[in-house]
C-alpha cells in the first residue's frame, strides 16, 4: 500500500477562533476530531451524541467544552453535524431542525477548514473529489503525485483524516478533500480551485430522495467556482450535460472524459482496469492545472502502490493471486473489478444494495465460478442461476476463500477476487475489517504468515 506522505504537523493559531461558539452533533471519528480542533483554536464548544455522549480524557474535561444535549443554539456560530446524521431526509435530526429555527448555519468540517485557512491568512489551495465510486483512490493518488513533486499536500475528509484535523498548510500547499454527498450539502463559502465529479450511480437515495436529489447534492462540489477554476465531469453521461453547460456559463474550465482502455501496467503498476484509467486521467488533469510537469505526474503515477481494500494484491502463490477489493460495497464498484480481470474466482455477497448484482450480467463471462457469502447470498444466487454462472454458497468469507483456493489449485490457477458488491455489516463491522480478514487468510493459505 502507498503510505500517504504527511506534511510536518503544523497547527493553526491557538487564538484563531477565540470568541466563537460552535455546536457539534455526533462524536464518532469525525465529530471527536472536530471538537478537538475547535478547542485547539480557541473556540467554545457544546457537543452531544445521542448514543455515546462521551469523549476521551483529557478532552472531556476541557474548560471550554460542554457535553450536553443541543436544546438551544442561541449564540452559536454554526452547528457541525457528523456526516451520517441527516439534516433533511429521511428525517432531519432535532438539532438540525433547531438550527434552522434559530438561523444557525449547518456546516461540514470541510467548510470550517476553508474558513479557518482564510481567517489565518493562508492562500492554500483546495481540491475536491466526489462521485459514487473511485473517490478514495483518486484522492490518494493525487496527493501522492503532489507530494512526490515536492508540493506540501495532504488529504482527508470522507477518506482518512477528518478535514478540520488536517495540519495547517501555507500558501504553497494543497488540501485534497474527498467529499461525500452528505458533506457537500453543508458547504457555504468553500471554494475549490479544482473539483471532480467522477461518476454517478444510484446510492444513498434515502438521504437524497431521488437520483436528481443525489445529483444536486454532488453538484455542490462545484459551488463558488469561477473563471480560472477547473471542473472535471468524469464520464460522458446524461447527468453531466446540464451541469457542463452551467459551469461553462460561469467561465469555469470543464473537462469530460471518455476512457475506453486501461493504462499500461508499466505506467501504473498498481492501478489496473479501465475505471482506474479514469481516476488516473482525473489526477493527471488536475495536477497539470496545479502546475506540475508531465514528468512529475508520470513519476507520481508509476510510484503509487494503491490503497488497502481497492483491487489490492494481498497474496500470491502457485500462480494464484488474491485480490482484495472489499471496498466494492455496490455493484457499480464490482463492475470495475470484474472488468479488470478477464477471468476470476469471484467472492461476493453480504448485504445487497437495491438491484443486487443484475447490472453485472454483461461481465459474468469473466467469472469462472462464484462463491457467495452473507445475508443476501440467496438473492445473488438467483441472479447467477438465471445467467448460468457456476456458483456455490459458502456462507462465510473464510469458507469461500478456502473453497476458491482449493478450486484454483485443483482446476486452473487464476485470480481469487473478493469484490463483494454488497455492504459488509451482516458479518463485519465495516469493509476494512472484511478486507483485512480476507488478506490474513490469503497470506496464511499462501504460506506467507
Amino acid at each position: 500500500m502507498t503510505v500517504l506522505p504527511f506534511p510536518p504537523p503544523q497547527k493553526w493559531p491557538a487564538t484563531l477562533l477565540t470568541g466563537q461558539h460552535h455546536a457539534v452533533c455526533g462524536l464518532g471519528r469525525n465529530g471527536a476530531a472536530v471538537v478537538q480542533a475547535l478547542l485547539d483554536m480557541g473556540a467554545t464548544v457544546q457537543a452531544w451524541d445521542d448514543s455515546r455522549p462521551e469523549l476521551p480524557a483529557p478532552l472531556s474535561s476541557h474548560p471550554r467544552l460542554t457535553l450536553a444535549p443541543l436544546t438551544d443554539l442561541t449564540g452559536m456560530d454554526a452547528l457541525i453535524l457528523s456526516p451520517g446524521i441527516p439534516h433533511h431526509l429521511p428525517r432531519p435530526h432535532p438539532a438540525a431542525l433547531l438550527a434552522r429555527e434559530q438561523h444557525v448555519p449547518i456546516l461540514s468540517d470541510a467548510e470550517l477548514l476553508w474558513q479557518v485557512a482564510r481567517k489565518a491568512g493562508s492562500c492554500v489551495r483546495f481540491v475536491s473529489i466526489t462521485g459514487t465510486n473511485g473517490k478514495s483512490t483518486t484522492t490518494a493518488l493525487l496527493t501522492h503525485i503532489l507530494t512526490q513533486a515536492g508540493i506540501p499536500a495532504c488529504c482527508g475528509g470522507n477518506f482518512g483524516t477528518a478535514s478540520l484535523a488536517l495540519p495547517a498548510l501555507g500558501d504553497d500547499g494543497v488540501y485534497v478533500i474527498e467529499m461525500s454527498s452528505y458533506m457537500l450539502e453543508r458547504l457555504k463559502d468553500y471554494h475549490a480551485c479544482a473539483a471532480a465529479l467522477l461518476n454517478l450511480t444510484p446510492d444513498h437515495l434515502d438521504r437524497h430522495g431521488s437520483m436528481q436529489g443525489y445529483l444536486d447534492a454532488k453538484a455542490h462540489v462545484f459551488d463558488n467556482m469561477t473563471a480560472g477554476d477547473l471542473a472535471i465531469l468524469g464520464e460522458k453521461a446524461s447527468w453531466a450535460d446540464e451541469l457542463h453547460q452551467r459551469l461553462e456559463r460561469q467561465g469555469v474550465t470543464v473537462r469530460t472524459f471518455s476512457i475506453t482502455q486501461p493504462v499500461p501496467e508499466t505506467d501504473a503498476p498498481f492501478l489496473p482496469g479501465q475505471h482506474n484509467a479514469q481516476n488516473i486521467e482525473t489526477c493527471r488533469t488536475i495536477a497539470r492545472h496545479l502546475g506540475l510537469s508531465e514528468e512529475q505526474i508520470a513519476e507520481g503515477i508509476r510510484s503509487f502502490t494503491g490503497l488497502d481494500h481497492r483491487l489490492q494484491l494481498v497474496a500470491q502463490a502457485d500462480g494464484i493471486s488474491f485480490i482484495n477489493d472489499s471496498k466494492a460495497t455496490n455493484a457499480e464498484a464490482s463492475y470495475h473489478a470484474l472488468k479488470a480481470f478477464p477471468e476470476s474466482l469471484w467472492i461476493a455477497g453480504g448485504m445487497a444494495k437495491e438491484g443486487g448484482i443484475e447490472s453485472l450480467a454483461p461481465l459474468f463471462g469473466h467469472v469462472r465460478r462464484a462463491f457467495l457469502i452473507g445475508q443476501d447470498a440467496p438473492l445473488l444466487a438467483r441472479t447467477l442461476t438465471a445467467h448460468d454462472v457456476p456458483f456455490e454458497i459458502s456462507e462465510t468469507l473464510e469458507q469461500a476463500t478456502r473453497a476458491a483456493w482449493d478450486h484454483a489449485r485443483t482446476h486452473e490457477a487464476m485470480p481469487i477476487l473478493l469484490s463483494p458488491a454488497c455492504a459488509s455489516f451482516d458479518q463485519f463491522r465495516n469493509f476494512e475489517e472484511r478486507g483485512t480478514a480476507f488478506a490474513t487468510l490469503a497470506r496464511s493459505l499462501c504460506g506467507e504468515d
